[in-house]
């Protein structure tokens, strides 16, 4: 059963996206005083009263402006509000009822979709200021509201009147398992453009702008192979060239998805060819343990032969030494070449990271390893490796214990993680390893 979805929208600066933080319980929006700033539809899913719903977060609505950015922003609010079932106007009152306000309210009227008026910035305590009930000439049947959004008074009373507004709960059917996907890349390599290739709308803004994208921007995705969630996020520079304040928030914004996805999807642009700063971004993930589909896109630009596959894969795993364990897919998200390809290399990837393998045949490999290669030894002193188990997935973390941990040299953990995946599998997710020392006796 889809959630309810719950659109906050209203004019720049009135306070949404510090709304929208406070009732996550996380600085998910990016919150400035300069107009603009949320430029996509921003998700995150909550719950009131045991209703679990969507609130989506918006960028603010100019009527009349001729800013192409901000054309695109009123855009995306549009959407947000087709796909919404109840609506937050919020409004502020300090500013008082605006021009903007009254062409917002006549536009939400039109929708026949049930409105909920929010005052924001309503910070004193006792009776409302005589400024509040200008409010009411909107017309909005449901408020207005008095609100707090960086104290967050007056917010229960909203969600509560959205909770009436939603009607009786439908049955709720079992949790589907969802698959977090953050897609990850430099500026302008395609990553906004995937999203709406796997979508079929144009659910973010795509724009020749480099830094279009601010936020990380949650996308559900459901079709034959699964229900996915993908994470769309700012391209991320080199630190030397960032300079923007908001930039750099966006830049930690695609961390932190990185840190909550399950799979990466990194985007190479195909035609410029894979760099270090590609290698860089490539490094977040595979630090961060994730699993990983590198994808090579705009792939119907360069001109090509019979060995261009071969010589691309080559370029890249020479640039990416350290993610040979990665598939390579080689797609164009603008004219839609392999997209369905995508979701069966993020199934397996997935697989693979959550596998768990039972100690006895971990064992066995390991004994096996050990006959083959002998374990390195130093001024007559022999690394004896005791036994290993796995003690988590996602990725798989193995606890290895020896008699030295001083002895267990890099260049044979190298060589037991060769084995590992040899024996079973593993493709697209890093290994780890804890080297615990014992003596012969514990």
């Amino acid at each position: 059963m889809s959630k309810p979805v719950i659109a906050i929208v209203g004019r720049p600066n009135v306070g949404k996206s510090t709304f929208f933080n406070k009732l996550s319980g996380q600085r998910i929006s990016i919150v400035d005083d300069v107009p603009g700033v949320t430029r996509d539809r921003i998700y995150f899913e909550t719950e009131w009263c045991g209703r679990k719903m969507m609130l989506i977060d918006t960028g603010g609505i100019e009527p009349g402006s001729n800013d192409e950015i901000l054309n695109h922003i009123e855009e995306q609010a549009y959407l947000a509000m087709e796909a919404a079932d109840v609506i937050i106007f919020m409004t502020e009152i300090r500013s008082g009822v605006t021009a903007a306000d009254r062409e917002i309210a006549t536009l939400l009227k039109r929708s026949k979709k049930p409105v909920i008026l929010a005052v924001n910035k309503v910070d004193s305590i006792g009776a409302l200021p005589p400024e509040f009930y200008e409010f009411y000439e909107l017309g909005i049947e449901n408020g207005p509201f008095a609100l707090s959004s960086i104290h967050g008074t007056g917010s229960g009373d909203i969600l509560e009147e959205v909770v009436r507004l939603l009607g009786p709960r439908e049955t709720d059917e079992e949790e589907e398992e969802i698959i977090n996907v953050a897609v990850i890349g430099k500026p302008n390599s395609g990553k906004s453009s995937l999203i709406n290739a796997v979508l079929g709308e144009k659910r973010v803004i795509v724009s020749p702008v480099a830094g279009t994208t601010r936020d990380a921007i949650d996308t559900r995705v459901v079709n034959e192979h699964g229900t996915f969630n993908f994470i769309d996020t700012a391209g991320i520079r080199r630190a030397s060239k960032i300079d923007d304040r908001i930039e750099k928030y966006s830049v930690l914004r695609a961390k932190l998805a990185v840190e909550r996805s399950d799979v990466c999807v990194i985007m190479v642009d195909a035609f410029e060819g894979i760099t270090s700063q590609d290698a860089t971004i490539a490094g977040l993930a595979h630090e961060a343990g994730k699993a990983c589909v590198i994808c090579m896109n705009k792939w119907d630009l360069p001109e090509k032969d019979n060995d261009s596959v071969k010589q691309a894969t080559k370029k890249v795993f020479d640039i990416l030494p350290f993610m040979q364990y990665a598939p390579v897919l080689f797609i164009s998200a603008k004219t839609g070449l392999r997209i369905d390809k995508l979701f069966e290399h993020i199934n397996y990837v997935h697989m693979q990271a959550s596998t768990r393998i039972s100690t006895g045949m971990l064992n066995d490999m390991l004994n096996d390893a050990t006959t083959r290669v002998q374990p390195p030894s130093d001024k007559g002193r022999h690394l004896k490796i005791f036994y290993m188990t796995q003690v988590s997935v996602k990725p798989p973390k193995f606890v290895i214990f020896c008699n030295s941990e001083k002895l267990f040299h890099f260049t044979y953990q190298r060589y037991l993680e060769n084995c590992l995946r040899e024996t079973f599998g593993f493709r697209g997710t890093p290994i780890q390893f804890v080297i615990r020392e014992r003596t012969k006796e514990e």
